[in-house]
């Protein structure tokens, strides 16, 4: 049973603590975004290659993409930061912290991003397929100029709700000794002993930067609108 005469309710968020922590926890934020954005590009760049590959009609390149894509979706992202930070040292392979967050969101993404490129590009009808075939233009030139401007404008809002994810997800980067935001609030948490001042002050952080993100994302959403007209006039 909860006995409430030993909850201390003014003791639930010391706004004092909170307003002197401000400046130290928002140090964490350029760590915070480094580690999102980069993870994130390198997450675009290996997702386009491994859902060309999903979608490839040779196994040499299905089945590799695919057991890459099903193992990153079915290993929690810590335990995959610990092999990378705690494991690989074990064979000489050893990398700082940020590296190996950014390699790890970036891997762990990859997989995710993959399915939203491979379910964008077969939403495509086959029938652009088989008309820029007839022309004599090439899978390149066909991916580049037709497929991926209207793949893209379907690809965004999903692709964004993955960075969104991996903003909030760099909490775990703390893990690993990344001083991102997260681990600030620790470091207060630990020296001050008060855990839930600083874990409120860390969600009413991080809620602005991913409504700033939802903005990002509704102004994306119309300028890939705006490009795929543009390129469907042009051709």
């Amino acid at each position: 049973m909860l006995d409430w005469e030993n909850i201390h309710l003014e003791n639930f968020f010391d706004v004092h603590l909170a307003i002197k922590s401000i400046p130290f926890l928002l140090g964490g934020i350029p760590m915070t975004l480094l580690v999102s954005i980069a993870g994130m590009l390198l997450g675009l760049i290996l997702g386009l290659f491994l859902a060309m590959g999903r979608n490839s009609g040779k196994i040499i390149f299905r089945w590799p993409s695919r057991t890459y894509i099903s193992f990153m979706r079915g290993t929690p992202l810590l335990v995959f930061l610990f092999l990378l930070y705690f494991g690989l040292p074990v064979i000489g392979i050893e990398m700082p912290g940020v590296y190996a967050a950014i390699l790890g969101f970036g891997l762990n993404s990859a997989a995710y991003i993959a399915e939203i490129n491979r379910s964008a590009i077969n939403s495509i009808d086959n029938g652009q397929w088989e008309a820029a075939k007839a022309l004599n233009m090439g899978f390149g030139f066909t991916m580049r100029k037709i497929i991926l401007p209207q793949a893209t404008r379907i690809a965004v809002p999903p692709l964004t709700n993955v960075f969104m994810d991996i903003v909030k997800g760099t909490s775990l980067a703390a893990m690993i000794t990344v001083p991102e935001l997260f681990q600030k609030a620790q470091i207060v948490a630990g020296r001050t002993f008060d855990s839930m001042t600083m874990y409120i002050m860390v969600a009413l952080i991080y809620w602005p930067i991913c409504i700033i993100i939802s903005y990002m994302q509704d102004h994306l959403e119309k300028s890939t609108a705006d490009l795929f007209r543009m390129v469907c006039k042009s051709h």
